[in-house]
């Protein structure tokens, strides 16, 4: 099973799992009440959980409110409301919170646990980030401080080569042609944009991040082309604005990148699966329904070491005792040897 922890499909999925849980916990005079009558027969609601439990859709259910138990009991009562309120509002951008969530048939205190829920979650995955040495390198050599470029966004391939000829013109105003043409709402209203490799993709896709790092002060990017979320192709056009080369000091960028490489962790399927089987683990989490038997498998085999990894690590041990000890010996012997000679 793969984990799904997208802000709007929890949102979206709420109204459905609550419902579960209500009908779980209901009580047996209630599993029997009826839903629908027919002649030689009746279904219950006690039928319908059962139907219902089978489902690949009520197994993640299931496996989303065990994370939701576990994570929050951990790690959810430092959460505060402003957080969740932030949180709310990242969700549903400019648009009315109440109003949504009315027409998702929610109230205001299910989001609120929802979104401790979800921040809860992600307390409890940083709480387990540590990062070494290959980590901080791999986050440096793909970092790049933040730049000012122009951007020009257009969903024709023909359009866009033709803006393209536009702003390679002589004394072309490339702000002035964005704000004519360009879709990127940003860079078409405030001319300029800012943007790092540690950037949301959602704002600034990896391809025209990538492109415009390439590029020196006031050059301009052939047209890039762009996968968008929808599926549908658009094509992007920056130009560098001011583009600042990180150099060979990685100190001087020390927070930005520990903080690339705790979000590459954070993004890891593999490091995510063995924080949740620990946590799981550590809660002592018991499946006593057989529908449900395999879903946590995934998660607590990758927090259970293998023999294989046993051995590998005792045998990673042991080289290194042995590569200390002839360390030593050769040491000594550097030292008897300068004596005797002397």
């Amino acid at each position: 099973m793969q984990l799904s922890m997208t802000k709007k499909k929890i949102i979206l999925a709420l109204a459905t799992s609550m419902s579960i849980l209500a009908l779980a916990a209901c009580s047996s005079e209630t599993k029997n009440t009826e839903i629908a009558t027919m002649k030689g027969g009746t279904i219950t609601a006690l039928d319908f959980y059962d139907n219902a439990r089978t489902q690949q859709s009520s197994q993640q259910i299931v496996f989303d409110m065990i994370l939701s138990k576990v994570f929050t009991k951990h790690y959810g009562e430092d959460i505060t409301d402003k957080e969740i309120e932030e949180e709310l509002k990242a969700v549903f951008g400019d648009a009315d919170i109440d109003e949504q969530l009315k027409q998702a048939n929610m109230t205001r205190e299910e989001a609120n646990k929802l979104m401790r829920d979800r921040l809860s979650f992600d307390k409890g995955l940083r709480s387990h980030v540590e990062l070494t040495d290959a980590d901080l390198k791999a986050a440096w050599e793909a970092f790049h401080p933040e730049v000012e470029a122009q951007i020009i966004l257009v969903t024709s391939e023909e359009e866009a080569t033709d803006l393209l000829k536009q702003v390679n013109e002589k004394d072309a105003n490339f702000g002035e042609i964005a704000k004519e043409n360009s879709l990127d709402a940003s860079s078409a209203e405030e001319g300029a944009v800012t943007f790092s490799s540690a950037t949301d993709t959602t704002t600034i896709p990896a391809e025209v991040k990538q492109a415009a790092f390439a590029l020196k002060d006031g050059e301009i990017s052939e047209i890039i082309p762009v996968q968008s979320a929808y599926g549908t192709p658009t094509y992007y056009i920056v130009k560098m604005v001011k583009n600042t080369p990180k150099g060979n000091d990685m100190s001087k960028f020390e927070d930005e990148v520990k903080e690339a490489a705790t979000n590459a962790k954070l993004a890891d399927q593999t490091f995510i699966n063995q924080v949740i089987g620990e946590e799981l683990i550590k809660a002592n989490v018991k499946i006593k329904d057989d529908a449900f038997a395999t879903i946590l498998t995934t998660f607590i085999d990758a927090a259970t070491p293998t023999e294989e990894t046993e051995e590998t690590e005792a045998t990673d041990d042991t080289t290194d005792t042995k590569a200390t000890e002839d360390k030593e010996t050769e040491t000594s012997e550097s030292v008897t040897t300068e004596t005797e000679s002397k």
